[in-house]
């Protein structure tokens, strides 16, 4: 059976999106006559807590762990503000109070590239004997945090013979919250460089979107293979659709990510359509800006606001396959045309209506066609938006409204583990 490293920072018990990736193909791995070994933080400070995803662990995968230094750890004494920044909660720039604004730059500039960093050189001299000792030939580091594929490139160095797969579930500098970071001149070149030293020193790279393959392609001659997120297949009882007409977000909802064209869209709805405003529900499940409640509040959607916070990814699913419409949104920018959300997956899988806004040409708005699981509009497209809703809720009113899925297989977390270990 052939062994594989996994550096990864997110592991059960922690929460949200980062985990999932890794988490799923080491599951199904050995499936494929591959022993995966797990290097893990013994005692990591994460921002969110799933203590049911332990669960998920797979019995056949060897977990080694080790210890940690985290300046969040100690920073979160001074100020909740560090909780939102490690779990990527950023209040835009002029809404930002000078601590937070302090707080920032510190995480920018003097932790490079990430807090995390402090792990990299005693995971270098523990993994390195490790790996001798257990006769390892591959190893694969997940980012972010990105300071895990420098453990990788200290690896390398020192062990050129190993086979070494950087995974980049997010981009590095060209992701949006990058700029975010109040960096120097100094420590923004310094990123540039590190990140340019990974993507030359790594034998494979490893992405999540074709868009983010033609981006790297830029900066690098070396071998980019794209396996993106998935979902699951797992036997799950019939869930009971709600009541109301619930239009769901499900997953954080961060300020950049505040489609103010939708909430117009809603608001119009609401007041020529009077049956409509008697059914809306609008499900909020996960972390939530202020700044997006507030722009609830400004077009008056508040009174059709369900708040359900964050709860744990079992219960997340749950909520997927109850709603009558899921919501998806991504950032209106150039950086995130690259990024395909996690999510989208598992809304496909949930085998209900997606609601989908966000930039021109993106892999998600071509996954979305392919698979006939929803439709996707642009930030211009209020018009749009307001018919497809409408088409939603007539159906939904004739109890017909469900996805006739085409082809979502080939996303499923089992189908995409079989292309790794083809890959490994």
């Amino acid at each position: 059976m052939k062994k594989v490293l996994i550096i990864s920072y997110y592991w059960p018990p922690a929460g949200g999106p980062g985990v999932q990736r890794w988490l799923k193909f080491v599951k199904y791995l050995p499936d494929f006559k591959v022993q995966p070994h797990v290097y893990v933080p013994e005692n990591p400070h994460y921002p969110i807590l799933d203590a049911a995803m332990e669960k998920e662990v797979s019995k056949k995968a060897i977990i080694i762990k080790n210890k940690i230094w985290e300046p969040y750890k100690w920073a979160s004494f001074f100020s909740n503000k560090t909780q939102k920044i490690s779990s990527g909660i950023i209040t835009p720039s002029r809404k930002q109070s000078l601590a937070e604004k302090a707080l920032l730059w510190v995480r920018g500039n003097l932790f490079i590239p990430d807090a995390r960093v402090f792990w990299v050189k005693p995971s270098i001299t523990f993994l390195a004997s490790y790996i001798e000792q257990h006769q390892i030939e591959t190893v694969i580091t997940t980012g972010p945090p990105h300071s895990m594929h420098l453990i990788g490139l200290g690896l390398k160095k020192q062990m050129p013979k190993i086979k070494w797969i950087a995974d980049f579930r997010d981009p590095w500098t060209s992701i949006g919250y990058h700029k975010e970071l109040k960096l120097t001149e100094r420590s923004a070149q310094k990123h540039f460089d590190l990140e340019n030293e990974v993507m030359q020193k790594a034998d494979v790279l490893l992405v999540t979107s074709n868009r983010t393959k033609e981006v790297f392609e830029r900066s690098t001659s070396q071998p980019i293979t794209v396996i993106t997120n998935g979902f699951d297949v797992e036997k799950r009882g019939k869930k009971t659709k709600d009541a109301k007409f619930s239009i769901a977000h499900i997953g954080s909802f961060l300020s950049k990510r505040n489609p103010r064209v939708f909430w117009k869209a809603l608001q119009e709805l609401v007041r020529d359509e009077p049956d409509f405003k008697d059914a809306l529900e609008l499900k909020l499940v996960g972390a939530v800006s202020t700044e997006i409640l507030d722009t609830i509040k400004e077009f008056q959607l508040d009174s059709f606001l369900n708040l359900v916070g964050y709860v744990s990814h079992e219960e997340a699913v749950a909520a997927q396959r109850s709603a009558q419409v899921l919501l998806l949104i991504e950032i209106d920018s150039e950086q995130t045309k690259t990024i395909i959300p996690g999510k989208l997956f598992e809304y496909m899988a949930a085998e209900r209506p997606i609601l989908a806004v966000g930039p021109e040409e993106t892999d998600m708005e071509n996954i979305l066609l392919q698979t006939n699981t929803g439709v996707y509009c642009k930030y211009d497209e209020k018009d749009k938006i307001i018919a497809v809703i409408k088409d939603y809720f007539e159906r939904y009113k004739a109890n017909n409204l469900q996805v006739n899925a085409v082809g979502i297989q080939q996303y499923s977390r089992k189908n995409l583990t079989k292309q790794l270990s083809e890959l490994l």
